[in-house]
């Protein structure tokens, strides 16, 4: 199953960080070098969630910013009535 919202497609990313020396040219420096790069990933804010799509009630992954959103339309909670009471026979 891949990283990916099911609505959005939002799907991991991958980019850099950087590691720096040196001090910056505003506060008087020579500028900041950058040493040394290394690959990371960008894994993007995704939840199991129940919902209805396609009118199938089912799991999805999906995005936070989608949920937000209101892509997803949550199932309807059960409400369970106790049986009444009845007056005891004395």
């Amino acid at each position: 199953m891949p990283r990916e919202c099911e609505f959005c497609g939002k799907k991991t990313s991958v980019g850099f960080l950087y590691k720096r020396r040196g001090l910056a040219k505003y506060k008087g420096g020579v500028g900041r070098k950058v040493t040394s790069r290394v690959k990371r990933e960008f894994r993007p804010n995704l939840q199991r969630v129940r919902g209805v799509k396609e009118g199938v009630l089912r799991r999805v992954r999906i995005c936070t910013r989608c949920l937000k959103a209101g892509f997803l339309t949550k199932p309807l909670r059960r409400v369970y009535q106790t049986p009444a009471r009845t007056p005891e026979a004395s």
